[in-house]
């Protein structure tokens, strides 16, 4: 072949490549649907971990596209044309009603390469449900409830932990505490160990657990293999840090070993994943057995019950706090709250306690819905789907985008909605308001498996610190918040500083 004979081909190579993204780029003009105007090569999430988060971003569409009216729009990730649910009604439809074409999250699972994605979270189809259905009794109230005492230890170290701290200073980054605090709950209670981080800051467990969460460097990996899934496992790509997937790997099979080895028996969410593994079914639940599950299904769930209860947990208290400090009459009532209620159990904080205390609840909820740490939800459509009331059919394996942080912030839901008002959440206020205004934990079948755990733990950590503390702003304190632009979950940018004084 001649250089004039490779100069035209790799002139047609371009010319085609042009217009094979230009035709991708008038998917949605062809379709009469509304979109944002993309940029290649990213389409519309250029900005994405520069300029703003990706629920930013999600937000941002939403309202730009909400105007025309529809109850959807078209966006583009990269040059993959994809779904922004607008209309309260059709989020219902997505996540309950016709569940069964919308119930893959169309996340990369790739067991042999990556087990680690072999979990709850990124599951599809019949593995998901079978796996959903095996899972569902560990997150019972029952068993939430066993795992209180292992809490309430690892709260009273918490504690002492500040309270050693405070001695050096009256103000302090809250949330490196709140993060070893749920790292060691977590450690404990889904792998069995003492992460002792709260005494050691820089433990490996709490080291690793946050490297799960930083995406530094990694953005355009993680694009390329959300956009290649099929390409990305024909090459074997990782999603997942080895050195991570190792670490876990690891630490679940000598835990699981020694234990195996000793007969030892622990009320923790381990062992009721080592019940299904043996048995196939838990401890006291007469006749409703489930089916085993494998070893690797052990080591992915309980790392993404690591996963789905650390980070989400801790941020969520620093976000609370940060705007607690912003609201001393609400940080007041709460905290008489917490002792009202305590007044009628001894003055201890137990299970039942916990569940009394509903001003603490409608705090931490209006904290998720101004600050949604999962700030989206997607969904990956299994068949062509005709939209109702719309001539439009949305073709097989598109994803669909529900802006969570969109929807919590439209004054059309929440009018104010950057204001910090824990009475939106009253029995009252949420009767009156659409049931799907308020996505914190998803909806539907496929909603948080882990949601009772993930309220204990920040109901847990919230109580204690308002028992023992005062919060306020510091000097260092950064209000009305920022987010840290690269990592996966919502997270304040400059951390969360607060002044602290002791209650005596």
């Amino acid at each position: 072949m001649g250089v004039i004979d490779v100069i035209l081909l790799l002139i047609a190579v371009i010319f085609l490549s042009i217009s094979y993204v230009k035709k991708k780029y008038r998917y949605w003009e062809d379709r009469g649907v509304p979109f944002v105007k993309p940029a290649f090569p990213k389409g519309n999430v250029s900005s994405m971990g520069k300029s703003e988060h990706f629920f930013e971003l999600t937000r941002r569409l939403y309202f730009e596209l909400k105007k025309e009216g529809k109850m959807l729009g078209g966006m583009y990730f990269t040059i993959q044309p994809a779904v922004l649910a607008l209309d309260l009604d059709f989020v219902k439809t997505i996540l309950v009603k016709d569940f069964h074409i919308f119930h893959d999250r169309g996340l990369y699972v790739n067991e042999r390469d990556d087990p680690l994605t072999n979990n709850l979270l990124a599951l599809e189809g019949d593995k998901w449900k079978i796996l959903r259905s095996k899972l569902s009794p560990t997150f019972t109230s029952g068993k939430m409830k066993l795992m209180f005492p292992i809490m309430m230890d690892i709260a009273g170290k918490f504690i002492a932990c500040v309270d050693r701290d405070l001695e050096k200073s009256d103000e302090m980054e809250i949330g490196d505490y709140l993060s070893r605090f749920t790292i060691d709950i977590i450690g404990s209670c889904a792998f069995g160990l003492d992460c002792n981080s709260l005494k050691d800051p820089n433990a490996e467990f709490l080291r690793m657990g946050k490297r799960a969460f930083d995406n530094r460097g990694r953005a355009l990996k993680r694009m390329f293999i959300g956009t290649f899934k099929k390409l990305s496992r024909a090459l074997r790509l990782q999603l997942t840090r080895k050195e991570i997937s190792d670490f876990y790997t690891r630490i679940v099979r000598e835990t699981v070993e020694y234990r195996e080895k000793e007969n030892i028996h622990r009320e923790d969410f381990l062992n009721l994943l080592l019940q299904l593994k043996n048995k196939g079914k838990l401890d006291g639940d007469q006749g409703n057995e489930v089916g085993k599950i494998t070893f690797n299904e052990v080591i992915s769930n309980a790392f993404l019950f690591l996963l789905a209860g650390f980070e989400t947990s801790s941020t969520t208290m620093r976000f609370c706090l940060l705007e607690l400090a912003h609201h001393p009459e609400i940080q007041y009532r709460v905290r008489e709250e917490i002792k009202s209620v305590l007044s009628n159990h001894d003055n201890k904080i137990t299970y039942e306690s916990l569940s009394e205390m509903k001003y603490l609840e409608q705090v931490i909820n209006e904290t998720l819905r101004k600050h949604p740490v999962a700030g989206a939800l997607v969904r990956c459509i299994k068949e062509d789907y005709k939209v109702p009331k719309m001539d439009l059919v949305l073709e097989k394996g598109l994803q669909v985008f529900i802006s969570v942080m969109g929807i919590h912030h439209d004054p059309d839901i929440y009018p104010e909605p950057e204001k910090f008002d824990p009475e939106r959440f009253t029995p009252e206020a949420v009767r009156d308001r659409h049931p799907y205004a308020f996505l914190a934990f998803g909806e539907g079948p496929r909603n948080c498996i882990g949601l009772r755990f993930g309220m204990m733990q920040a109901k847990t950590g919230i109580a204690n610190l308002l028992l023992n503390y005062k919060f306020s702003p510091s000097a260092n304190t950064k209000y009305p918040v920022q987010y840290v632009k690269t990592m996966t979950l919502l997270s304040p940018e400059g951390g969360c500083w607060v002044k602290i004084d002791k209650i005596e």
